[in-house]
């Protein structure tokens, strides 16, 4: 049973990274669109971002089982380092998207700095999730 939550994890782990780097070319091709077309590619961007949410719900519950089985114990530093970048990067992905895209339909912002603004998110939500990944693959032992 081990071993299938782990493959569990290990694919949500990657579910959960793995669109944002389809987003890239996504974001080069909203410059200079405009009307339905660019309203279709925010819609591409946000149904990416409920995949990732997702993924990160099933990456959380199989971790869980993953500490129960493992039987690591939860002061350890790398489950306690992955468990504040995990809520960081819980707090950032709400607040990196959705208002964003809400600004711009709004007409708060243009799209130009809607794609700076959503492109800037997803290298800063990456760097995050990589931080996150090293310490569940290294298990750094800080104290």
């Amino acid at each position: 049973m081990y071993e299938f939550i782990v493959f569990i994890h290990v694919l949500s782990a990657i579910l959960s990274i793995g669109p944002f780097f389809v987003l890239f070319p996504l974001l080069n091709r909203m410059h200079d669109k405009s009307g339905e077309v660019l309203h279709s590619q925010i819609e591409v961007f946000q149904a990416s971002i409920r995949i990732v949410k997702h993924a990160g719900h099933v990456l959380v519950v199989s971790g869980v089982l993953l500490m129960w089985q493992g039987n690591w114990p939860w002061s350890t530093s790398w489950v306690v380092m992955t468990i504040v970048v995990m809520i960081s990067s819980i707090v950032f992905l709400a607040k990196a998207f959705k208002p964003k895209i809400r600004q711009f339909q709004a007409g708060v912002i243009d799209s130009s700095t809607l794609i700076k603004r959503l492109n800037s998110s997803v290298w800063q939500y990456i760097l995050l999730l990589l931080i996150m990944l090293w310490f569940m693959v290294v298990k750094p032992n800080l104290w």
